[in-house]
């Protein structure tokens, strides 16, 4: 992301922080953090393990909230919310894919993707015809009725998708989404993802896949629950190779 700016944005989020306390210590997951997300654009934010990726995905879902700064997406302003205006946030305006996939081990597909609906008060059979058209739409109309242990890792996280787009919400939020997966099936859940971002969805990815920036609008790096430069970051990146590199030959 280059200089901030107010035209034609999504998402705004400045000065965002997060600290949790760990006993008598403080860790500053965020720290400041101010980016522009653009309509229909995809982000993919990568960093090393505690950088603040995560973080920041729950903070912009409304998942948690920030310590102080703020994010509005459209006329959405998530730090002022309550809860109830959070779920029913969550619940129209997000899409949600995480890495475990977090799917209900007794459902079959179908009554996963469109376990959402319920809380709209959307009848059974409606749910029913909802799912399946979006199961079809991530190629999973032959599975409608297979259980997740009956499923691969990556046709799992393709009915996770599926879940995450049953109510047409305009933002999609994926936490590691080929992190456990094999590399073949990653790169089907990439490219499906950047179909739905064609097809107009706003993404953002928190990854440590480098192959997902090719499919990417733009990029961010954080360190430290900073948003640094592609060139702090590789040297920071390279620095700790070497570091924990010299660690392992002294052992």
């Amino acid at each position: 992301m280059d200089e901030l700016t107010d035209n034609n944005v999504f998402m705004k989020i400045r000065e965002l922080t997060k600290i949790y306390s760990m006993g008598e210590s403080t860790v500053n997951a965020l720290d400041g953090v101010s980016l522009d997300i653009q309509p229909g654009s995809f982000t993919v934010v990568m960093g090393p393990s505690g950088s603040g990726k995560s973080t920041l995905l729950y903070l912009i879902g409304g998942l948690d909230w920030p310590t102080s700064g703020s994010i509005t997406v459209a006329d959405d302003q998530i730090e002022k919310m309550d809860e109830n205006a959070l779920a029913e946030f969550r619940r129209n305006r997000v899409g949600f894919i995480f890495q475990s996939f977090n799917l209900v081990s007794s459902m079959p597909a179908e009554e996963n993707v469109g376990f959402p609906l319920r809380f709209s008060g959307v009848p059974r059979s409606n749910r029913k015809a909802r799912a399946q058209a979006v199961l079809a739409q991530v190629g999973l109309s032959d599975r409608t009725t297979h259980k997740p242990t009956e499923l691969s890792g990556g046709q799992q996280q393709r009915v996770a998708i599926a879940r995450a787009l049953i109510n047409d919400p305009p933002l999609i939020l994926a936490d590691e989404p080929t992190g456990n997966l094999d590399s073949h099936s990653g790169f089907t859940i990439m490219k499906l993802l950047a179909d739905l971002n064609k097809a107009g969805k706003t993404v953002i990815v928190v990854t440590h896949d480098s192959r997902m920036r090719q499919f990417a609008t733009d990029t961010i790096h954080l360190l430290d629950g900073k948003v640094v430069s592609e060139d702090e970051f590789i040297k920071a990146t390279e620095s700790l190779t070497q570091t924990i590199e010299e660690q392992g030959d002294q052992l």
